[in-house]
């Protein structure tokens, strides 16, 4: 599946929505990647022969009345590459008016909807039978709409596509946001040097305004805990050395699974061998899942498979290194007696890690859900 971006000055120019929305910090944001990544799980969410991530344009003074553009930022399938960067005006097609509405929308036949904007499909010479579109929403405002063309393996689209699609958009929605927020920080040293995850101090704050984003908007969030099992042993028989190029290979793991997520994730490096991820909007099952994929991929692989700085030869570990996790969620496992930020964010952590140790003192190797808070 080929997917084709902008170029870097256009989506520079799309995130200037950060001065409209107040967000602070400085430096560029490269969203290629994440808008690739987007694109990618929308399309194994629902399969589908095109689509496209559409965004507004904030540098338009809506003062003036014109209408405003959609820009298409990211795009795959017939015509893509001579789609991408090119824009469609606010009032025309089916996107536009999941924009101008906020609401989503599902065409199952586009030759019957007086809404069609049919000459896209003059352009890049091709046939859109069916499509569904949903849009993307920042603190409450419409920036944009992803949007679907053509269902495959099926013969249209299902109102459980569409539902599908919806939740996905949310974490279209968190992803960008967070990219943003990201930058609130930029001050601070905010990176574990050794793994190149995002470090305590880090998490702290990260965790208490994702609380109070999910505070105002009613959404869950988790957070897994993970301690390494027999790192200590790798220390003590093969040298710190050796335990610091372990450390680096389990970030590595973690960066690749959290770029491959369909949903965001935030990864940090707490100390020592333990780490933690904090996944706003995402329910407990969700992290469950995620927790016994990352669990698995430590299992299997086999550490230390390169020359480790002051040894000779490869100590090819595989076998030793397994990791103990818990999991748990504000909604779930907070009890809702608790109304100051500080103490449920300090419930959210102490359940998570207990259930994470309760997996090193059972066997290890395991994942624990954190047990349901009692009201």
């Amino acid at each position: 599946m080929r997917i084709t971006v902008v170029k870097k000055a256009l989506i520079s120019r799309v995130l200037e929505r950060k001065k409209r929305h107040r967000i602070g910090g400085g430096g560029d944001i490269d969203l290629k990647d994440m808008l690739k990544s987007i694109l990618k799980w929308a399309n194994e969410f629902v399969p589908s022969r095109s689509g496209s991530i559409l965004l507004d344009d904030p540098i338009l003074d809506h003062r003036l009345k014109k209408p405003g553009k959609l820009y298409f930022m990211a795009c795959f399938g017939t015509g893509s590459a001579s789609l991408t960067g090119s824009h469609l005006n606010i009032e025309d097609g089916i996107a536009g008016r999941t924009y101008r509405t906020g609401h989503a929308n599902m065409c199952k036949d586009v030759s019957k909807s007086r809404a069609f904007f049919s000459e896209i499909d003059r352009k890049i010479q091709h046939r859109t039978r069916s499509m569904v579109c949903v849009p993307i929403t920042i603190q409450g405002t419409t920036i944009g709409v992803l949007e679907l063309i053509n269902r495959v393996g099926k013969p249209n689209y299902s109102q459980k596509d569409l539902t599908l699609l919806k939740i996905f958009a949310g974490y279209t929605s968190t992803l960008i946001q967070n990219s943003l927020d990201a930058k609130r920080f930029s001050d601070l040293s905010v990176r574990d040097n050794l793994t190149g995850l995002y470090n305590d101090r880090y998490f702290f704050k990260r965790l208490s305004l994702e609380l109070g984003k999910s505070a105002r908007t009613g959404k869950d969030i988790s957070i897994i805990f993970m301690d390494l099992d027999n790192f200590k042993q790798i220390n003590d028989s093969h040298g710190h050395l050796a335990g610091s190029q372990l450390l680096t290979e389990v970030g590595k793991i973690i960066h690749e699974l959290v770029d491959n997520a369909p949903y965001d994730i935030v990864p940090l490096r707490y100390g020592g061998d333990e780490f933690t991820l904090v996944m706003p909007q995402t329910e407990l099952q969700f992290a469950t899942l995620f927790a016994e994929s990352l669990r698995k991929e430590i299992e299997d692989h086999t550490f230390l498979a390169k020359n480790v700085p002051g040894r000779t030869g490869a100590l090819k570990i595989k076998g030793i290194i397994t990791a103990s996790l818990g999991v748990a969620s504000l909604h779930k496992n907070v009890s809702k007696r608790l109304k100051k930020r500080n103490n449920i964010r300090e419930a959210l952590i102490k359940a998570a890690d207990t259930a994470m140790y309760s997996s090193k003192n059972t066997g290890k190797n395991k994942v624990t859900v954190a047990p349901k808070a009692s009201d």
